[in-house]
């Protein structure tokens, strides 16, 4: 991510800070229905992305093409078009983070989108033939978005469908597993958190999940969301990963250090 872009973010974040919490699904919605209509078009990513472009021009083509949205979707497309992004797709997956982040600002207490997010993940993971449903260019958006709600209309939240069917209509040559990690990180971020997969052998019992979760609270400093998987190839140990960081504790990862300093 360049520096313009992490600007632009920040600016952005900001004008959706100004907006209703309780309005957030719509406006996430919103935002994510502009998102798709950029997509489908690379002049319209040019118009928005370049620097050199009159702003009034651009807040007035916001106003035109998307006069059909509510008036905080609208605004906050107009701060996203007169900041500077470092590139066109950059513009695009940040009006997609910054619905992500809408609709995780209005979601009812108690309800967690992350782990709903993860579990659908690992659901989709362990399904060669869902994930080819969901991933594959021969289907089209609204059959993608239909088999979304289907599989998780009865057990996730209305939050959690609508991000899941922003995904699978417009992945931008990302994997699903990139796709809802990316999301959930986002959402875990909304409210202060921060995501950590934890890979064992087998399943941590709960007091050595808290443990592991107070441990790395007071390393990163914010509350810690725990992912866990249980993968027996790893032998013993624990593989931490907090976005790009990974903490790799595992057997499997000491015996192969040693194999290779014996080979050397």
């Amino acid at each position: 991510m360049g520096s313009a872009t992490r600007a632009a973010l920040a600016v952005s974040r900001r004008e959706l800070a100004n907006t209703s919490a309780k309005d957030g699904l719509v406006i996430g919605e919103q935002l994510f229905e502009a998102g798709r209509v950029l997509g489908t078009s690379a002049s319209l990513r040019s118009a928005f992305a370049d620097p050199a472009a009159a702003l009034q021009a651009k807040t007035a083509l916001v106003s035109k093409l998307f006069a059909g949205l509510g008036v905080p979707a609208r605004t906050i497309l107009s701060t996203v078009v007169a900041t500077r992004w470092s590139t066109q797709d950059d513009l695009l997956a940040g009006i997609e983070e910054l619905g992500v982040r809408a609709i995780a600002r209005s979601a009812p207490a108690g309800t967690t989108i992350e782990d709903e997010l993860f579990a659908f993940g690992t659901a989709v993971a362990s399904n060669a033939d869902l994930e080819l449903a969901l991933s594959s260019k021969l289907g089209t958006n609204e059959a993608k978005a239909a088999l979304v709600t289907a599989l998780l209309g009865r057990g996730a939240s209305t939050h959690s469908i609508a991000i899941v069917r922003q995904l699978v209509q417009q992945p931008r040559g990302r994997r699903i597993a990139e796709l809802l990690r990316s999301s959930a990180t986002s959402v875990a971020d909304e409210a202060s958190l921060a995501i950590a997969t934890v890979t064992s052998a087998a399943p941590l019992s709960a007091a050595q999940l808290e443990r592991l979760g107070e441990g790395l609270a007071a390393k990163y400093g914010r509350g810690i969301r725990l992912n866990q998987i249980v993968d027996p190839s790893i032998i013993g140990g624990v593989r931490v990963q907090i976005g790009d960081e990974m903490i790799d504790g595992t057997v499997s990862t000491r015996l192969t250090q040693l194999r290779l300093q014996l080979a050397g």
